[in-house]
């Protein structure tokens, strides 16, 4: 009987055919082994989930994917649309909401870590009985406003500023509310009518 050829080194072409089938092989072993594991639900991990909010004195109870911005909350789900979008990145003020008495750019501010504070928009501002302001009726009063869409997040930052103390003077005024960008350029009526306000919004 004749023996099978090798070649010299040793390598016979019956080991070669046997190597070659195992490594066709393998996928598909692989492939099977895959489709018989067990499959393991993964947790969801963005259901949306019930919020607390307190705006403008009044609850909230919104059904919100946690990654939501305080600003998207009040605009799509809360209907309070008088704050505005501007930049959508914190550097144009139009946003500007006050969270327990402060400033916060609600653009930058997840929903869910407001949960439990006071939020005020500007919808929230004037009385019960329709009366405004003291610092809305001051942005009329010196037409503070041109195109109007920076004015709610004007008239939050300058009640804010007025709570902080940085409105002892038309420099302090310019200098802490040089976050809220207006391209139309109504800055000097906009510091006259926070001077008007000033000593009404304390009291307010």
């Amino acid at each position: 009987m004749s023996q099978p050829s090798t070649s010299n080194n040793g390598f016979s072409r019956r080991r070669f055919m046997a190597g070659t089938v195992s490594a066709a092989a393998a996928p598909l072993l692989a492939s099977t082994a895959r489709a018989e594991a067990p499959v393991i639900p993964q947790t969801k991990l963005r259901q949306p989930v019930v919020t607390s909010l307190r705006i403008n004195e009044q609850p909230y109870e919104l059904s919100l994917d946690t990654r939501t911005s305080l600003l998207d909350a009040l605009r799509d789900h809360a209907g309070l649309t008088g704050t505005k979008k501007g930049c959508d990145h914190g550097q144009c003020g139009a946003c500007t909401v006050l969270v327990d008495g402060k400033r916060v750019l609600s653009c930058l501010s997840f929903a869910v870590m407001n949960e439990g504070k006071d939020i005020t928009t500007v919808e929230g501002l004037a009385s019960s009985d329709g009366k405004l302001h003291p610092m809305q009726q001051a942005f009329i009063d010196h037409d503070a406003f041109q195109c109007g869409y920076c004015t709610p997040g004007q008239i939050l930052s300058a009640i804010g500023c007025v709570n902080e103390g940085h409105t002892e003077s038309e420099n302090d005024i310019r200098e802490y509310m040089s976050g809220n960008i207006c391209r139309c350029a109504a800055y000097p009526n906009i510091v006259a009518a926070i001077l008007q306000a000033r000593d009404e919004t304390k009291g307010a």
